[in-house]
């Protein structure tokens, strides 16, 4: 029985030696039958065509053999990926396949991050630089496109009036003004269009953009301007504005610390409370004035901010001149806007 097993196993290693190397085997064989038949042609004085033939299929065999070392894979089936985490590099043995699922999640991230960055460049690009010429109002201002003079109105926004020749100046009207100065100071303006560039006046319409920060968006997260002038289709940015805007009313910034000042129509500064002459008969032949007092609403305590720190815990902040509690050492600029953020 012993000897059954012996014999299969040798049998087993020699068929897998001729599998593995059967191309060399048979060249092996043919070489030695060459040699054989080169030795007893020469010893008959025989020509040597056959011995050649032989010879050349030896050195066939033997590219054949060659090949086949040359086409096995050289990697195995197993492969290492280096997983790296922020609080540690790992390295992990995966097989081919979850290699691959590796792969195609990061390559899948790397093209959802280049959608983005080649998205942001593209609304980039579509941007028109300008220069600055001159500030007018809250909303409107003169820019230098290609070397053009263009006058410039804000989308979407509407600032109150400080140069309007039929009203007078309306409160946080200079505020806005001012604001929108020292934003466009910096430098770096582009303006963004809409689908409709002109209005009727001939003034470019645009989302003025100062460096990566848009003018309109901070004019209405400051409660300088109110959403206004919504025609289609310049409604792009019409949402966000609405969230920013009721943000801004719920902490009563600017405008909206004035009650009924924000109307649909515009701004509408409420009437100062006035007396009254009022007459009252006692009797038919006695007649008395009496003057009575509207009833004022009671006189706003004084309120101190020691620092920006008191301005900001206590929701006040940006906080602007004429508003309780303002006070130059709060406003280094000097702006009339206090604890910019």
């Amino acid at each position: 029985m012993g000897r059954i097993i012996l014999y299969v196993v040798l049998a087993v290693l020699v068929i897998a030696v001729i599998i593995k190397f059967f191309y060399l085997l048979v060249a092996a064989v043919l070489g030695y039958w060459a040699y054989k038949q080169y030795r007893k042609n020469k010893e008959a004085g025989r020509r040597q065509t056959f011995t050649y033939v032989i010879s050349a299929f030896v050195g066939l065999f033997l590219i054949f053999f060659l090949v086949s070392l040359s086409s096995e894979p050289a990697n195995s089936p197993e492969q290492v990926a280096v997983v790296e985490t922020k609080e540690e590099m790992k390295t992990q043995t995966v097989t081919t396949s979850e290699a691959a699922e590796v792969v195609v999640v990061a390559t899948s991230k790397k093209s959802e991050s280049a959608d983005i960055t080649t998205k942001e460049n593209q609304e980039q690009n579509n941007r028109l630089p300008a220069t600055l010429v001159e500030v007018t109002d809250g909303d409107t201002l003169k820019v230098k496109v290609d070397g053009k003079e263009e006058k410039v109105r804000l989308l979407l926004i509407d600032t109150p009036e400080t140069v309007h020749p039929e009203k007078e100046e309306q409160p946080f009207g200079k505020d806005a003004s001012n604001f929108v100065k020292k934003q466009v100071a910096k430098g770096n303006i582009s303006l963004e269009l809409d689908v409709s560039e002109r209005d009727k006046y001939g003034r470019l319409l645009a989302y003025v953009w100062i460096g990566d920060k848009m003018l309109n968006e901070q004019l209405l997260e400051y409660g300088l301007a109110r959403i206004a002038y919504i025609y289609p289709p310049n409604t792009k940015y019409v949402d966000q504005f609405e969230e920013i805007q009721e943000h801004a009313r719920k902490e009563a910034k600017g405008i909206w610390s004035i009650e009924n000042y924000v109307q649909d129509n515009g701004f509408v500064e409420p009437k100062p409370e006035t007396t009254e002459p009022v007459v009252i008969t006692k009797t038919p032949r006695v007649e008395e004035k009496v003057e009575v007092k509207v009833k004022e609403e009671p006189a706003v305590a004084n309120v101190y901010y020691k620092n920006c720190d008191a301005v900001r815990a206590a929701g006040a902040d940006p906080i602007y001149k004429g508003e309780p509690g303002y006070s130059r050492k709060l406003d280094r600029d000097g702006d009339g806007i206090g604890c910019e953020r």
